[in-house]
């Protein structure tokens, strides 16, 4: 079958386009025909190798964390899922980069909802991006009705995610920062009640507040930007990381500060979420896929492209020229 991977770690020309055995499902797994792969950024920190080197079947990595397809296989004592049933899955070891997968059922979940049936290609930019959002929000966040949001990289996956979920919780006012001025009429139709510069965001966002500033900051840059963050918490304010986009050193503060200024930091990382508690990642993509379903909320695919493109979509992702959701199609 056809796959894109890698041999060694590096740049986009280190991905290369393969010919690979199809996999069989262990006990609890499904194999997946995809239809549609997402495209992460974490695809592009297993590429640089900040997960370790290639380990993969014949020393070969298949990047790919969220697919959509359909089922083509059962593995021992799988039930509630039957062959030909278009589902949507989160893909933890990788592997989505590829014409069949394997998936853990409990990061699987049907596009048949309550609600209808989701559309397939929107379907795979939800199982990675919206987990995580609910995660940042809800479980790290400890968002509460009337609050308000400040989202970093908010014209991201995880940011646009983010901020129609804000919404769904009840969320108050939700701010949003960007890298470049290109990227705000993007943001800004996401709804945000406003989007500044990533750059100088501190006292925009005091003069929108009339200096009281948010209650919960999601951040994935890091570095500066998450030191800045603190200082625009309102009181019990708590700060969320999840990423380093910027890639800078690793950053410290003082529980002195926190505890003398009312404020908290929180982490979350889907990967430890799903070795520690799975089940919640499968509780929030069912949910994800109804919400999409009722039209409540919308992936923010801006572009799909051929698998044999996927060292285009990454360059996009990780030189920030993209924005909303990157697919790769494998129809």
């Amino acid at each position: 079958m056809r796959a894109v991977g890698f041999r060694v770690n590096g740049g986009v020309e280190v991905l290369e386009e393969l010919d690979v055995p199809e996999p069989v499902p262990a006990a609890g797994q499904v194999t997946v025909r995809v239809a549609f792969a997402g495209v992460n950024f974490a695809e592009i920190q297993h590429r640089r190798g900040e997960f370790g080197t290639p380990d993969g079947p014949g020393g070969v990595d298949v990047p790919g964390l969220e697919v959509a397809g359909a089922v083509v296989a059962l593995g021992a004592g799988v039930s509630g899922l039957e062959v030909g049933e278009p589902i949507a899955a989160y893909l933890p070891a990788f592997g989505g980069y590829a014409e069949v997968v394997t998936a853990d059922t409990r990061f699987v979940r049907s596009l048949r909802t309550g609600a209808g049936e989701a559309d397939l290609a929107e379907a795979a930019g939800l199982p990675c991006v919206y987990p995580t959002a609910f995660g940042v929000l809800k479980d790290a966040g400890r968002l509460r009705e009337g609050e308000d949001v400040l989202i970093h990289s908010a014209a991201g996956g995880v940011g646009s995610a983010a901020a129609q979920l804000a919404r769904e919780l009840g969320a108050g006012r939700v701010y949003g920062t960007v890298g470049s001025v290109e990227k705000i009429p993007y943001a800004a139709e996401l709804g945000y009640d406003g989007v500044f510069l990533r750059e100088g965001f501190a006292e925009r966002l005091a003069a929108e507040t009339g200096g009281r500033g948010v209650d919960l900051v999601l951040d994935p840059v890091g570095g500066p930007i998450r030191e800045q963050s603190l200082t625009v918490l309102a009181p019990f304010g708590r700060l969320v990381a999840y990423g380093d986009l910027g890639r800078h050193e690793q950053w410290t503060t003082s529980v002195w500060d926190l505890w003398k200024s009312n404020r908290s930091i929180a982490g979350f990382n889907i990967g430890d979420l799903a070795r520690r508690a799975p089940e919640r990642i499968g509780e929030y993509l069912g949910e994800a896929l109804r919400l999409l379903a009722a039209g409540r909320i919308r992936p923010g695919v801006t572009q799909t492209l051929p698998l044999a493109e996927a060292a285009k979509a990454h360059q996009l992702l990780e030189t920030g020229a993209g924005r909303g959701k990157i697919l790769l199609s494998l129809t």
